[in-house]
């Protein structure tokens, strides 16, 4: 059998096999999800946090990038972990928070505003000390963490020793893309039902507003209301 034909084998078979789905109550690991169509679903928050301007830094220089890179994946898993969140992804300069619950939208915009202040107030006054590049202004440093909420299917995709979870549904695409967003204020971008299914104590503080209506046509249609904030919360 041809590679051609071995890859032709395995397309029908995912075509034509019938979906396995099963309810999830917890953020599922890849060995809990077999190789078939099988799946878990889930009810989530999902927030992606992504560095801007990578390749620009990578190309000035690819060991200063990398501190920079796990600087800022450091200090944004941890403080998903803190916040009851998982990780589940990492794709280069970008990672992916998933919470589930109840009250998952909270958790996962806290998880945010600690990011904008950890940024801003650890990350950027570091490597503006270490670099005459980044102090200057010839390199700034930017990012965007986008979260939406919804129903989401999680699979798994490639092949024995070489696979990994895929986040099927709206969510996870919409604050992947919302993470790709860049504005000089406002590092976090969230979508109406984030809004609408969160705390108060994460909408408003001391009776001021912390989000800003906002549209992005770009979106699916239901999806494209959006919040930003510029606010940051210590953690």
């Amino acid at each position: 059998m041809t590679i051609l034909d071995a890859l032709t084998t395995v397309v029908d078979d995912i075509a034509s096999a019938q979906w396995e789905l099963t309810d999830g109550r917890v953020v599922p690991e890849s060995e809990d999800v077999g190789l078939g169509n099988v799946g878990v679903k889930l009810e989530a928050a999902m927030l992606y946090a992504d560095l801007a301007d990578s390749t620009e830094l990578a190309s000035y220089s690819q060991p200063m990038a990398a501190e920079i890179y796990k600087a800022f994946l450091y200090c944004a898993t941890k403080l998903i972990l803190n916040h009851g969140g998982y990780v589940r992804s990492f794709d280069g300069d970008r990672v992916m928070g998933v919470f589930i619950g109840k009250t998952k939208n909270t958790p996962a915009v806290k998880t945010a505003m600690n990011l904008k202040y950890v940024f801003d107030n650890v990350i950027v006054p570091r490597f503006k000390k270490e670099y005459e590049v980044i102090r200057n202004g010839t390199l700034v440093l930017n990012y965007c963490a986008g979260i939406d909420t919804g129903p989401v299917t999680v699979a798994r995709a490639g092949v024995r020793d070489n696979n990994d979870l895929v986040w099927v549904g709206q969510a996870p695409n919409v604050a992947a893309k919302l993470s790709t967003l860049r504005a000089a204020l406002y590092k976090t971008y969230i979508t109406k039902a984030v809004y609408d299914g969160m705390h108060e104590s994460v909408k408003t503080t001391e009776g001021k507003n912390m989000w800003e209506v906002c549209t992005w046509s770009d979106l699916p249609e239901g999806k494209r209301d959006l919040y930003r904030s510029s606010w940051h919360w210590k953690p």
